[in-house]
């Protein structure tokens, strides 16, 4: 039977709110994790340093007479001092007395909601910046942001770079901030042996990594790539084929390989978690601004910088195109 004619149907209501579980649910993938793996620690000033002691090789000539009358000193084993900046991210949420008052599909143009999703923005912003950017550290002045070194800027000892690559430099001879970045080189395929090789480093300096953390294009080559994952097994039973490596057996311990949206294509890290972490020296908060007419602002701010304890508890194969 047809329709009478004017009968106003829902193909042509534009105004019915959607189908939205009522909270408008974010494809935006808020997964950092860098800063989830590693530790967190307050500090009292923009420019934060840390001591990393270093004990002399092993010897294989300290034999002494029995009653020796006067035996000599050994050096001193002082420790180094190690630096950052901290720097400041914020977000701004303006939302007009309209926008609030209005029965909006989730809601999602309402002060809490915004503050919400300019959480987590503020939070991938923190992990790009710490683990997907190649940035050296900047003191700032008046008119110029302070800025964290990243990751990348560390990391000098456990490195496999391609031709041209080189590491950042600190701004003492030993000791103090990174003041250059790494320089990119000449883009290459991964292998296995790399990967072994920066493992066996990491693990003959002392450290006891545990994740490999990589971009979506590396994480997929090592699965389908590296000689441990060659045989695919299929189980019929639950109907799936089982063709992704999410857990690397090394000879120095157990790794997860850990794909990251936020860091660059071209790096593949593996850390000791436990040997870097998140220095804040204003948490993350919220301040109200100034009411401008008929809207309400806020201001959403941390301020915080990266620590890493000591570079030889990390390692990184540079310079990868994960197309190769």
């Amino acid at each position: 039977m047809g329709v009478t004619a004017n009968t106003n149907e829902t193909y042509s209501v534009s105004t019915i709110r959607e189908d939205l579980q009522d909270a408008l649910i974010s494809i935006s993938p808020t997964e950092t994790p860098f800063m989830s793996s590693i530790g967190r620690k307050s500090v009292n000033n923009t420019y934060f340093e840390w001591p990393v002691v270093e004990l002399a090789a092993a010897s294989t000539s300290n034999r002494v007479i029995e009653g020796e009358a006067a035996p000599g000193n050994d050096a001193p084993t002082n420790a180094i001092r190690l630096a950052n900046y901290t720097q400041i991210s914020d977000k701004v949420v303006d939302v007009s007395d309209t926008a609030e008052s209005v029965n909006g599909a989730g809601d999602a143009q309402k002060m809490a909601k915004q503050i919400a999703y300019k959480l987590k923005e503020l939070k991938r912003d923190m992990e790009q910046m710490m683990a997907g950017d190649n940035n050296a550290a900047v003191a700032g002045s008046s008119g110029t942001a302070r800025e964290t070194a990243s990751l990348s800027a560390f990391l000098r000892t456990n490195v496999d770079r391609g031709t041209g690559g080189a590491s950042g430099t600190l701004s003492g001879t030993t000791a103090g901030y990174p003041d250059a970045a790494a320089t990119d080189g000449t883009l290459r395929a991964l292998t296995e042996t790399m990967l072994k090789d920066v493992i066996a480093s990491c693990w003959d300096e002392g450290a006891e990594p545990s994740i490999v953390l990589c971009g979506s294009g590396v994480k997929q080559k090592i699965s389908s790539t590296f000689t441990g994952s060659a045989t695919r097994y299929r189980d019929i039973s639950d109907k799936k084929v089982v063709a992704a490596v999410d857990l690397y057996v090394s000879d120095f311990g157990e790794l997860q390989i850990v794909p990251s949206r936020f860091v660059r294509s071209r790096d593949v890290f593996v850390l000791d978690p436990n040997y870097a972490r998140v220095a804040y020296l204003q948490t993350t908060k919220q301040t109200p601004l100034a009411r401008t007419g008929h809207s309400e602002r806020r201001l959403i701010s941390v301020e915080y910088g990266l620590q890493v304890d000591n570079e030889k508890a990390h390692g990184v194969i540079a310079d990868i195109n994960p197309a190769l």
